[in-house]
Formats: C-alpha cells, structure tokens, sequence
C-alpha cells in the first residue's frame, strides 16, 4: 500500500483533497508491466486512473479534449524527469509532456501513453538583471508581474495562464512581437533531459537550440528551464478599439481589406488586430510609442468608418498589459491556425464564404493579426527553427460553446471554414495554435525548415519516444 511519506508528498504539491491513494499493488498491476510503488518518490510520483490524482491531472484548458494516458509521472524536479524518462524507457511507453496543459487540441496529453507532467517547476530566478531564468511551467502572468515592475519585459502572449515552455518552444508572438520578436528569439539556453535520460544545455549543442526556437514542441525531449534575455519594457501602452455593429458581410469584407491595407503601414511599436464574429467587425490597435502620421491616419480612417470607438488612455504598460490577460480557467473551445499570410490577396477570393460560415453559428470568431517588423530580423530568423517570418500576418479560427451536445455540429461547422483554406492553398501554420485536421501538418508548421528539424529528431530521439500527434516523426 502507499506509505505515509507518498501521502505527505501528496499533500506538499496541492493534492491532498484527492488523496484517496491506499490500495494494493496487485490492482494496478495489469495496467503497466512496472510497479509504479517502487517507482514513485519524492523527484517523481506516478498515477494511474485508479489513482484519484489522475483525473485532475490528466486535464488541460480545454475542457472538450479527453485524452486518457496510462501513466502519468508527476516531476518535482529535474531528477524526477529523469527518472520519468527511465519509466517510459522501461515499460515502452510513448511520451509527452505537460507543462501548463494549454495545446488546443490536447496534444501534451497521450492517449495510451505516459505524460512526463512538470507542472510543479515553476521558480523564477533572475540571473543578472538582463536575464531571468524560468522553470518550464512558470505562467505568463507570473513572469510579467516579476519583470515589469523592474523595468523589463520577455516578448510573449498575453493569455495569463499559458506556461512558458511550450509558448517559446513553438514561436511565441504577442502584443510586443513586432517590437522585439517572437518569444523564442530571446531564449539563452535551455536545459533538457534527452530521451537517453542525459541532461543538456543547447547553447552547447547548436542544432538543439536553433530546433527548440520554433520546434521544439515535443519532439527532442523535456525542458527542465530556459534562460532569456529581457527587453527594457516600454513605459505605457495605449489601446484603442473600432466597432462596427450588425454590419452585412459586403461591409465586413470591405473593412478586413481595408485594414490589411492601413496595418501593414503601421510601426514597429504598434500590434493590429481584425476580429469578426458574424455579426461585429472589430479592429483593436496597440501603441507602445507616441503616434506617427501612420498611426494617426490609421485612427482617422477606421473613428470615420466606425460605429463607436473607443480610445484609451496611454497607460502604465504592466497595467496596460493586464487588460489582455484573458481567461484563467478552463474553457469549451474550438481554435486553430487559419494561416500565416504575406497579404489580402491570398485569402481575399474566399473571405466571403469564410464570413458567411462564421455567421451561420453563434460563437465563431475569424480573427487576423499583425506579424512582421522585429521578427523579420536577418539574425532571428538564422538562429531558429521558426519558418514564417516572410508573413505579415497571423489568422486564427475560433469557436467557443458550452453545451457538449453542440460539439458535432461547432466541430463540423470549424473543419469546414478550415477546408476553405486549405483549398485555397494557404501552406503556413502556426505550431502553437495546432489543428488535428491538418494533413502533412510538419510540413505546415515548419516549413523550409522541416528537414533540417527531421535531421535532429532522428540525432537526438530516433526511436520517437516523444511521440505526440503530428510530431516529426
């Protein structure tokens, strides 16, 4: 039976209410071929569904994704991933890894498989005062409200509750990526178990770094933590947003082209969105500096053609930054990459039957936002995986419903605006923001980049342990 040392850990780590443990080995023994008893201690302990743990940790943000792993190895420190990796090892189980649980379709969770879950490394320490050194499951929120007040800042999303390992290893843009590039472009180095069970630093092993800036998403192994250098963070940010209400789909489409004319011209320091959602067309802009004349032509064009508008006033940035931390707890939802563009006409001939499907069912949100500037730096794009920085612009599919009996027909409505892209050729997708429906997603994700990242997973994991769904392998 579990010893009392098992129940005290279990309390440490925030469990206790669910430690309904005691039971014998015998009935979890036809489950895994290995005695999780003997495995589990204070660096690691593992669960099965018998266990009453696993049900709580086996959930992400998502709460439409059920995925059921036979193992899961909750890690205390870098040892216990270790050590987790030896388990999978061992027993011939299939890999992932769950740091902050946030991938849209699920995919740090495996089904049949072992989910190596580093939810409880998340220490912050500063290294100087231009480098901070994260574990992988430190949020976004906590990082910001470490940094901020000291004058600095990481380039990264503003979702509050998404972790930052998996954000840096897939890209990572957000409000301030024009600004100072992609989250993955500020990575010093990485610590990460290797399948074989080594520990590595990347900025020792050039490929493995150059692949963990972009794609790294569970491919080579497990980051344990990461060091990136800070940014001096601006003094304030001004949010301004343009409504159009009840609009047609011709006046929806022709405000989308509009504003990919004005956003293209906009600084560095400022981020664009466009956001319809079948009956209002939004246009948010952020302004980290003080207007130019493209800015204020841009305000201009879009405060005439708006039913209302709303211009804020240039706050404190991390006050400012605070407005866009979005939900903290799980939802039902439905949200993919719909294409990383270089301009309107890619996807114009079918904006169109894009806006009329997301008009047709309540809760779905067609959304484009602006890339460029910064992340299209020479020495950025040399030093990582990341394979789009030639696009400008970022476009995302999302549907949001609650009731479980809505998931055919949101599932069906989403896949189909999906194929519209598809069929329209659009080839670049952003890795963080997966879809299951890809077909030769490596490909869409990483681009000319691809085989050169095939090239070291086979170096570091040929026999594909880290096996998560539209891996490299």
């Amino acid at each position: 039976m579990k010893s009392t040392s098992r129940k005290q850990f279990i309390k440490q780590v925030g469990l206790a209410s669910l430690a309904v443990l005691m039971k014998q080995v015998a009935s979890f023994a036809a489950d895994v071929p290995y005695n999780i008893e003997a495995a589990s201690n204070n660096n690691v302990v593992f669960y099965i569904k018998a266990d009453a743990a696993y049900e709580t940790l086996r959930k992400g943000f998502n709460k439409r994704i059920n995925h059921y792993p036979k193992v899961i190895a909750l890690c205390s420190n870098e040892l216990g991933v270790v050590e987790a990796m030896q388990y999978a090892t061992t027993n011939q189980l299939k890999v992932t890894v769950k740091s902050g649980g946030h991938c849209m379709e699920g995919f740090s969770c495996l089904q049949d498989g072992m989910v190596i879950n580093v939810s409880l490394l998340n220490t912050i320490e500063w290294v100087n005062g231009n480098v901070l050194k994260v574990d992988p499951a430190c949020t976004l929120k906590n990082i910001y409200e470490t940094i901020i007040p000291k004058g600095k800042y990481l380039p990264g999303g503003s979702c509050q509750s998404v972790a930052i390992s998996g954000l840096a290893l897939g890209g990572g843009y957000g409000l301030m990526s024009r600004q100072f590039g992609l989250t993955c472009d500020s990575l010093v180095n990485a610590t990460i178990v290797l399948p074989s069970g080594s520990v590595m630093q990347t900025d020792k092993a050039p490929d493995l770094q150059w692949a963990c800036k972009g794609g790294g998403n569970g491919n080579f192994g497990v980051i344990t933590s990461m060091k990136f250098a800070l940014q001096k963070a601006p003094a304030t940010m001004q949010s301004i947003k343009f409504r159009n209400q009840n609009v047609s789909i011709e006046k929806a489409m022709d405000i989308c082209k509009q504003w990919f004319t004005l956003s293209k011209t906009l600084p560095n320091s400022c981020f664009s969105a466009f956001i319809f959602n079948g009956k209002t067309t939004y246009i948010l802009l952020t302004n980290t500096q003080p207007a130019d004349a493209t800015v204020n032509n841009f305000i201009k064009t879009f405060t005439a053609s708006s039913t209302k508008v709303s211009i804020g006033k240039a706050l404190p940035f991390g006050t400012a930054l605070k407005a866009y931390y979005a939900a903290a707890n799980p939802l039902t939802y439905k949200n993919a990459s719909a294409g990383l563009y270089k301009s309107y006409e890619q996807v114009g001939n079918i904006l169109e039957d894009v806006f009329k499907k997301v008009k047709s069912v309540p809760g779905f949100i067609y959304q484009v936002n602006t890339l460029g500037g910064n992340i299209q730096l020479p020495a950025f794009e040399a030093s990582s995986a990341f394979a789009h920085r030639d696009c400008i612009y970022f476009s995302e599919l999302q549907a949001y419903w609650e009731n479980p009996k809505l998931n055919e027909k949101y599932l069906g409505n989403f896949e189909n605006i999906q194929q519209l892209f598809a069929q329209n050729n659009i080839k670049a997708q952003y890795r963080n923001y997966p879809d299951i429906n890809f077909k030769n997603a490596p490909e869409l994700y990483y681009g000319k980049n691809v085989s050169r990242l095939r090239a070291v997973k086979q170096n570091y994991d040929p026999f594909n342990l880290f096996a998560a769904p539209q891996g490299l392998l």
